[in-house]
């Protein structure tokens, strides 16, 4: 027998204690027969004010993880989602594919990380796209991550803005409208696509809205990561009011 309500999959979803987006976005784009069940990292609402301050924020993340993951196995899911993003971008391709192996072998099932989902939804819109501009709520050290990871997938990061948020539950407090004036900042010169990272940015309605005005791809993570996994999983719905990547791929 299946489970009554998520009868087509179980998604565990991974998240810091301190993201208020991933949950009501996820959730939103969910299609019927599909359940998401949130298992917590728990990190404190630290103030990040620089490159030290956001580094023990991610060792406060880094140490949450497996535990949270742990947790998350014993309602016997059908696949992993992380909703965070920063460690999957770090140490570049090979950091990234490190990390995917260790939470593979624990959780012995798909996993979808934010960083392959990126590059997953970069690839499905073709070969056109090579030049990219990119949102982050990060300070400088995340953004060099960041911009490693794209660029040794052969991507050009032609724009890069980080946003430097105070802290993480701050990160959700972005405004559109100040997201919305950085997806025209980043789209300045010839940029083929912009993505948008950190999972508790609000930004995937907003990002199928400027993907209608701007003509080209802009790619919120919590979107891709969730399309990534239903994909991944082989749920090949069609999503409207997420834009493209849902509705197209």
């Amino acid at each position: 027998m299946t489970d009554s309500l998520g009868h087509r999959a179980k998604f565990a979803v991974l998240a810091p204690s301190t993201n208020t987006s991933v949950q009501p976005e996820f959730d939103a784009m969910r299609p019927w027969g599909v359940t998401n069940h949130h298992s917590r990292l728990i990190i404190p609402d630290v103030r990040v004010i620089d490159d030290r301050s956001f580094m023990a924020m991610m060792d406060a993340i880094r140490g949450a993880l497996f535990p949270a993951l742990e947790a998350a196995l014993t309602c016997d899911p059908d696949y992993v989602v992380l909703g965070m993003s920063a460690e999957t971008f770090w140490d570049g391709l090979k950091g990234s594919a490190q990390l995917k192996r260790k939470l593979s072998r624990i959780a012995k099932r798909g996993v979808a990380m934010g960083s392959d989902s990126c590059r997953a939804a970069l690839r499905a819109y073709g070969r056109g796209i090579r030049r990219l501009g990119v949102i982050t709520p990060y300070m400088p050290v995340g953004d060099r991550q960041v911009r490693r990871f794209f660029s040794e997938s052969g991507y050009e990061v032609v724009n890069l803005l980080g946003l430097k948020c105070r802290s993480p539950v701050l990160i959700a407090h972005e405004s559109k409208e100040r997201l919305r004036d950085a997806i025209l900042r980043v789209n300045r010169g010839r940029v083929d696509a912009i993505v948008q990272v950190g999972t508790n940015l609000a930004m995937a309605e907003l990002a199928a809205t400027a993907e209608f005005w701007l003509g080209k791809p802009v790619i919120a993570i919590n979107t891709a990561t969730y399309w990534y996994a239903l994909r991944d999983y082989g749920i090949k719905d069609t999503i409207y009011g997420w834009g493209s990547l849902l509705a197209e791929h």
